[in-house]
């Protein structure tokens, strides 16, 4: 079982003096789908890559807590899965060897196995050794979703998840969507409905902007 728990607590975030978003608070904790929702600039990327630890708060705190103890933050990329259109993959490389190059920065041998299963899954079995400067855009944003969940994390956290996939592409993500979300916690970050449709609770920036 799952016992991650992640705590945002009064964060803010500023540019300068342009406000994205205040004083926001939640939690969720085991398993389940969170959406982020609100207009485009509304600041959606920008309260990922703070959960992720890509990028501070102007002021307030996230924690993340795995079975009863906190992650430092030199720890947190062993913990979470993150998927973006602005993630950039080597493109001189196969899928198999992006996998094993990414594996090796995080200090783990790579499951061939994991790694089989999931490409079967995201339709890119046939294609694991070709270069990825060969692939699609909607192949590439599918092979992100491998590299997110190759490690098993209990955080997956989905910014813009179904972006350059055509109707095919997004069934086969909600279907792993759906099935990770029985174990893990999931943040979809997203102004597309039908990936909102999904999520069991919604989170809009809108409603934090108060200056």
């Amino acid at each position: 079982m799952n016992n991650y728990l992640l705590q945002v607590k009064d964060v803010s975030k500023y540019f300068g003096r342009r406000l994205i978003f205040k004083n926001l608070n939640f939690e969720i904790s085991n398993s389940g789908i969170l959406g982020v929702s609100g207009d485009n600039g509304s600041g959606k990327s920008t309260l990922v890559k703070i959960i992720a630890g890509i990028s501070s708060p102007s002021s307030g705190i996230i924690v993340h807590n795995d079975d009863g103890k906190e992650i430092v933050q030199e720890k947190l990329h062993n913990y979470i899965g993150f998927v973006s259109p602005y993630l950039v993959l080597y493109e001189e490389f196969s899928a198999y060897e992006n996998l094993s190059f990414f594996s090796n920065i995080r200090g783990i041998k790579l499951d061939r196995e994991r790694a089989d299963f999931l490409l079967e899954k995201l339709l890119l079995f046939q294609r694991k050794d070709d270069y990825v400067k060969t692939y699609s855009s909607g192949m590439k944003q599918r092979l992100k979703f491998i590299f997110a969940l190759i490690h098993s994390p209990s955080l997956v956290i989905l910014d813009e998840p179904t972006s350059n996939l055509d109707s095919k592409g997004k069934d086969t993500v909600y279907q792993i969507i759906e099935n990770e979300s029985k174990s893990n916690i999931i943040i979809i970050a997203s102004n597309e409905q039908t990936d909102l449709n999904l999520c069991k609770r919604e989170i809009n920036l809108q409603d934090f902007k108060i200056k």
